[in-house]
């Protein structure tokens, strides 16, 4: 019994199997976000349509309501009942003494005093069911999220990978941010982005952010130890998906390459490069960063060959051909290797970002 117990305690602390809302906050959906004025704006439409409806219902049904003065209710009557049942207030002055007019109370007004009151404290209600909402939103993405990418650190090599993903026209709900920093991924659930909070070394927080259904995974850490160690742990989870990592150190490139990474970017030799070219020709690295931003300008982009153009050469193409992706192996455009196009190549070109 006591290791029964011992061993549901230690269950609780995989994040994969907790219920879903014991992940909020932990988990973070966006949604839309209206104005204040707007929604306040709302709520009193909500309640005024409510007391419309019932101002409506006693009048047409009058008859069998009856004031303490005996009189015929007049319309005056039926907007001051409206009220003060709505609002709970019930003086008694008015009453219904038909058993219509009593069904119709218990089947009608009631169900809209109870609507009216959760419009008028919407805010606290709001705050209060927060949690269910998110809970049902993450039960809902965990069902749904499938092919998308998942971006282990969320710095500044994440969100520029992001902002490049972005402008390439991926959606942000296809997007995944995973950090341990909240006001970060504060900043990530601003830009639409599904947020998860932890350790991307650990296996149960890349579980959380769906990366054994991802179709790719960015690993853009602040350490080149820790880069290793998120690619190991997301390759023994995603044996499939391409994983592209970013690192500092030249000499780390061999042990990325061994943790699983399919694509490996030194970042600080890749500055350290741009810098001595800008001395001498500065033009230059404006047109690799043009290149380099999707949404504006020139671009590189990859596409399948076409069938008419099997058998041809790439610098007969109207686009300009860099190099061919054959086998997943990377030529470049003038090699005597792709003097001719094959089935099954993948040709990198420059395109403008319109079109």
């Amino acid at each position: 019994m006591r290791g029964a117990l011992r061993a549901r305690f230690q269950r609780s602390d995989v994040l994969t199997e907790r219920p879903d809302f014991a992940l909020v906050g932990i988990v973070r959906v966006p949604q839309m976000q209206d104005s204040p004025g707007r929604a306040i704006t709302r709520r009193i439409g909500y309640a005024l349509t409510a007391l419309a409806l019932v101002v409506l219902v006693v009048y047409l049904d009058r008859d069998g309501y009856s004031d303490t003065q005996e009189d015929g209710l007049s319309l005056l009557d039926c907007i001051y009942y409206a009220t003060v049942s709505l609002s709970t207030t019930g003086y008694g002055d008015i009453t219904p003494i038909t058993a219509q007019a009593r069904l119709v109370n218990i089947l009608v007004i009631t169900p809209l005093r109870i609507f009216f009151l959760i419009v008028l404290v919407g805010t606290t209600l709001s705050a209060l069911t927060e949690t269910s909402r998110q809970s049902f939103k993450i039960q809902r993405w965990r069902r749904r999220a499938r092919n998308h990418t998942v971006v282990a650190g969320y710095g500044t090599k994440g969100r520029t990978a992001v902002d490049a993903m972005l402008g390439d026209g991926v959606a942000p709900t296809d997007i995944v941010v995973v950090d341990t920093d909240p006001v970060v991924l504060e900043t990530a659930v601003r830009q639409g982005l599904v947020t998860v909070q932890g350790s991307a070394t650990k296996s149960d927080v890349l579980r959380l952010a769906g990366a054994q259904h991802a179709s790719s995974i960015i690993v853009a850490t602040n350490r080149d130890d820790t880069a290793v160690l998120v690619t190991l742990t997301a390759r023994e989870l995603a044996p499939k998906a391409k994983i592209v990592a970013a690192i500092r150190e030249s000499e780390n490139t061999h042990l990325m390459r061994q943790s699983g990474a399919d694509s490996v970017v030194i970042s600080s030799e890749t500055a350290g490069r741009l810098l001595g070219i800008a001395i001498s020709t500065p033009t230059v690295v404006e047109m690799i960063e043009d290149l380099l931003t999707p949404e504006s300008g020139l671009a590189i982009a990859e596409r399948t060959v076409e069938r008419e153009e099997i058998g041809g050469s790439p610098r007969h193409l109207s686009d300009l051909v860099l190099a061919v992706v054959r086998d997943d192996r990377l030529l470049r455009a003038g090699t005597t290797e792709v003097d001719v196009i094959e089935a099954g190549d993948k040709l990198l070109y420059i395109r403008r970002a319109t079109d």
